[in-house]
């Protein structure tokens, strides 16, 4: 059977994958020649929520992706430069007729690939935009109305009731055009991570780049912890949660992949088991609920999803917001957690919540800035899901946790880490606390300090607000915006972070 073209581009973006890749599957069927294509887009490279901890990844998972389309025939093209004029180029070089991508669902995204598709038709050059990043497109969930879900529950209701489509398998052959230049993949030293670049100590990168890697992760996941998941994520010294949160936002590995993997050994679980499973599928719809509001509601970029909160008067002082960034506020659980961003690029999922409330709701900091640090440094920084994160956590978005609501730094510490294995291994100058006072080291008295060696002060620092009187300056805050009874009593969702 004659193809439909000579020769086909494969540009790739987030999909850094050959498995379950429908650009890439697409194009082979419709293609003699395929070329796959990464160009390293210096806009987005130099941005300043770039994360260098992210990069390193993309560099790891980009030497994959051409390890394993050699191993098919190919290899990866990468060019450097703005997408538009590396793709014309290429286009005059191989005569390629067709474009193939996974569609994109950011702002920034978007615009870009409508100007380069109205510039490519202009070419003669054929585009097609596949799904490949999400289990559902932003327009598939709705309500019988046709209106978008706002709330969470009930969008997941419908989302578990699509039909999601079976991963597919990496294609069998390519056939690449000779005589084709690339660039080399950029190098970063293996020490380069989040910590050495923001003056942190002893960077220790939690995950590798690279769809094997992904596959791994996933694979001990889905044996080791799933069963155990609905219990287990909430405790940040635990190994329960997938790790996978990186490899979804990169693409290396693709939704539909984890989702196949878990429904397959959901069925062979038992019943009581199972819920762990669906709990962790539900962090997935959670994931196409963000980006669908992100789609839907591109002001979030920015700005609260209820604009009435953009009025907040945020205190924003800068000593406040730096301690809490570099992880020296006193409170440990805190601590533990920026401590942990800072060394790993990663932090655990409840973690993440107790932070961005104590931010937001305790030194009174807007939002957007804890938005942009999780941003810079972590190695699975999604626009969709940290932007819907924390404006969860403040109260400002979409099914978000009411204003009145907010954590008690110490008591979360108790309950989540109660032998104070989390914050003992960030915080080392807890370690000889008593699991009764490391989340309130503050109770003890100075030669109880000096018996165990954290003096206040001097090894560990005094807590640098006092939570109660910061609580009710919250509410304060918070109330004096002109909020509607409606906006300010909507009850909490569920917890709204990707695993």
């Amino acid at each position: 059977m004659q193809s439909a073209h000579k020769t086909a581009l494969v540009w790739f973006r987030r999909g850094v994958r050959v498995r379950d890749n429908h650009a890439l599957t697409e194009a082979v069927k419709s293609a003699e020649t395929v070329v796959p294509v990464f160009v390293l887009d210096p806009t987005i490279l130099t941005h300043q929520t770039t994360a260098p901890v992210r990069a390193r990844f993309l560099f790891e998972s980009l030497r994959s992706l051409d390890d394993e389309l050699r191993k098919i025939g190919g290899r990866l093209i990468i060019r450097h430069g703005k997408p538009l004029e590396e793709l014309e180029r290429l286009v005059h070089e191989t005569g390629a007729t067709a474009l193939f991508f996974g569609r994109e669902y950011e702002p920034y995204g978007r615009e870009r690939d409508k100007t380069i598709s109205a510039a490519m038709k202009e070419r003669g050059v054929t585009v097609t935009e596949t799904d490949d990043h999400l289990l559902t497109e932003p327009g598939e969930v709705m309500t019988k109305a046709g209106t978008v879900y706002t709330v969470f529950t009930p969008y997941k209701r419908v989302w578990f009731e699509q039909a999601m489509d079976a991963p597919l398998p990496a294609p069998k052959r390519i056939v690449l055009p000779d005589n084709l230049h690339s660039e080399a993949i950029p190098e970063l030293p293996a020490s380069v991570g989040v910590s050495e670049a923001y003056g942190g100590e002893a960077p220790g990168v939690l995950v590798k780049g690279g769809e094997m890697e992904g596959a791994k992760w996933l694979d001990k996941f889905v044996e080791a912890c799933l069963g155990d998941y609905g219990t287990e994520r909430d405790y940040p010294a635990h190994e329960g949660t997938s790790r996978l949160s990186a490899y979804l936002r990169s693409g290396v590995i693709s939704p539909r992949q984890i989702f196949d993997a878990v429904r397959t050994r959901r069925d062979a679980l038992s019943a009581s088991i199972a819920v762990s499973a669906n709990t962790f599928l539900s962090e997935l719809a959670w994931r196409d609920f963000y980006y669908q509001i992100l789609f839907h509601f591109p002001h979030v970029q920015g700005g609260a999803f209820k604009p009435v909160y953009d009025g907040i008067s945020w205190e924003n002082d800068d000593a406040l917001f730096a301690a809490w960034r570099d992880g020296k506020t006193g409170y440990p659980i805190i601590d533990a957690a920026s401590r942990q961003m800072n060394a790993q690029g990663w932090m655990h999922n409840r973690a993440r919540m107790i932070s961005a409330s104590f931010l937001c709701k305790d030194l009174l900091c807007d939002w957007r800035r804890g938005e942009e640090v999780f941003m810079q440094r972590l190695v699975d920084g999604d626009q969709a899901s940290n932007n819907g994160g924390w404006q969860w956590a403040a109260g400002t978005g979409t099914d978000a946790q009411p204003f009145f609501r907010i954590f008690n730094p110490t008591s979360q510490g108790e309950k989540f880490d109660a032998d104070g294995s989390y914050v003992k291994q960030w915080c080392p100058e807890l370690k000889r606390i008593p699991a009764k006072y490391v989340h309130k080291p503050w109770e003890l008295s100075e030669r109880e300090q000096e018996a165990v060696g954290c003096v206040l002060g001097r090894d560990y620092p005094r807590p640098i607000v006092d939570h109660k009187v910061q609580r009710e300056r919250a509410l304060a805050l918070y109330r004096a915006t002109p909020a509607t009874d409606e906006a300010a009593g909507k009850p909490a969702g569920e917890t709204s972070y990707v695993p």
